[in-house]
């Protein structure tokens, strides 16, 4: 009777763990990863029609996810587009002044603001950054502040850099309980980056080989990956392993690696059984650096689209890969509404029962019922309405619909088609038609013009009034 027993217990025991090693059901705090490249055009990748660019993973991850293609970000540069899709807030409203700040700047993101990382973290998740942070640095201008780093905005663990690698100050620093270099919690991987051309190659590399050791390492809880990787902005940097690889020199290599840190990621969720739990999301932070380095061909392509970064509001500085990924409960789908990276926090926090924030003005939608209806979300009724941001985060354009409205332009490439905008007088293109902006139907769409004109400048006077927690 005693050997029934043992027996029995010995089973329990054995079906007891079993129960404990299933993964969570695919909707019960899904883990999130999100991939968000830096200089990244529309047209940099084999998915959307690059002939020598080769992004397999990727082009993977379109095929079976849901491929948004009219994805946007908010502004056509760094700090600025960090905040916007951390916040779901227009960049007006983080008080940075400004689209880039750099490290010497005493501006930071404000601890009021909610992040991602921070909603999640309240509901149970564990939270990893890897890769380039961007939205503040300790400096003297600040006190040396530690509010200015990730750790301080709801990450538990980073490596990363602080800003762009071609700052020649640029810093290469990570979490650490022991440190104090910079600032307390923190210790110094590499500095001056740009000539440190070992600590440069290997950022892409480290921060895959980071993000897997942490997925692994929190597979029985949820988890929160942001994974903003610093290329492809120039200078280019590869690892040896993929330079000189690609038909399409320079970018080609890096455009490789960075789809390699994709597939080194998925294949870390299929072999630990997580690939079904979790929604891999893959974006950009603006379009691409256009103008030749040095006469080398190591520029980027928005095509189809107008411009690229740095510009205040043609369609290639904005436009960003948009692709969401769920093996298991997003189905294939190719997705022609619009949405932004604004929409990111407000969706993945209904998704994973985070609280939405009641208590500041969200500028993101759920966007759930166009990922799946599965997924439970309310319906958009209303049409699309978008704010362009330029580089001191004021509007620049507004769409709404499939129509377009400029009032202020700005290029990279110092060239503004033959066209001049003000609120005076605003250049009016229906961009799903006129992918390229080149007919202005001001003139045929008065009234259209008159209404949009007012709707941003009602958006513009709400951020106004509101303020910025910097300033309240």
């Amino acid at each position: 009777m005693n050997r029934y027993l043992l027996f029995v217990a010995i089973l329990i025991g054995f079906f007891c763990q079993s129960l404990s090693a299933q993964p969570r059901p695919a909707l019960e705090k899904p883990n999130v990863i999100i991939f968000f490249l830096d200089d990244s055009g529309y047209g940099d990748f084999s998915y959307n029609g690059n002939p020598t660019i080769h992004t397999p993973h990727i082009d993977r991850m379109s095929r079976e996810g849901v491929n948004f293609t009219q994805f946007y970000v908010s502004t056509a540069a760094c700090s600025a587009s960090r905040y916007a899709l951390l916040t779901g807030r227009y960049p007006l409203r983080s008080g940075l002044g400004s689209w880039v700040i750099g490290p010497s700047a005493k501006s930071h993101i404000h601890p009021k603001e909610i992040t991602i990382a921070e909603g999640l973290k309240a509901v149970g998740y564990k939270t990893g950054m890897f890769g380039k942070w961007h939205l503040g640095n300790p400096n003297k201008k600040n006190n040396m502040s530690t509010e200015a780093l990730p750790l301080a905005h709801g990450f538990d663990t980073w490596v990363g850099t602080n800003v762009s690698h071609d700052y020649g100050n640029a810093k290469l620093l990570k979490s650490d309980p022991e440190g104090n270099n910079p600032v307390k919690g923190y210790s110094e991987i590499a500095r001056n980056l740009p000539s440190d051309k070992k600590a440069s190659t290997s950022l892409t590399g480290r921060y895959t080989q980071a993000a897997v050791q942490f997925i692994k390492k929190n597979k029985k809880q949820p988890f929160f990956a942001y994974i903003p990787h610093n290329q492809p902005h120039l200078a280019l940097f590869a690892h040896e392993e993929f330079t000189g690889k690609s038909r399409r020199g320079l970018l080609g290599d890096v455009m490789a690696e960075i789809d390699h840190s994709v597939g080194e990621v998925l294949k870390t969720l299929k072999e630990e059984s997580l690939d079904k739990n979790t929604l891999v999301i893959f974006t950009s932070d603006n379009g691409p650096w256009l103008v030749r380095e040095n006469k080398k061909l190591h520029i980027g392509y928005a095509f189809p689209f107008r411009d690229g970064k740095g510009c205040a509001s043609w369609e290639g500085g904005f436009r960003v890969p948009g692709i969401f990924y769920w093996p298991g409960t997003l189905k294939a789908k190719r997705e022609q509404e619009p949405a932004s990276t604004l929409d990111l926090l407000p969706t993945l926090f209904k998704i994973c029962g985070a609280q939405v924030p009641k208590d500041r003005s969200l500028d993101g939608r759920d966007i759930r019922s166009l990922l799946s209806s599965d997924l439970k979300g309310e319906p958009l009724n209303a049409p699309f309405k978008f704010i362009y941001s330029y580089s001191r985060n004021e509007p620049a354009a507004i769409r709404m619909g499939a129509w377009k409205l400029h009032i202020k332009l700005g290029s990279q490439l110092r060239n503004n088609y033959g066209f001049q905008a003000s609120r005076d007088k605003p250049l009016l293109f229906q961009v799903e038609q006129d992918l390229r902006e080149v007919y202005d139907r001001a003139k045929e769409e008065p009234d259209r013009v008159q209404q949009m004109l007012k709707d941003l400048l009602k958006i513009e006077a709400q951020m106004k009034a509101e303020g910025t927690y910097w300033r309240k």
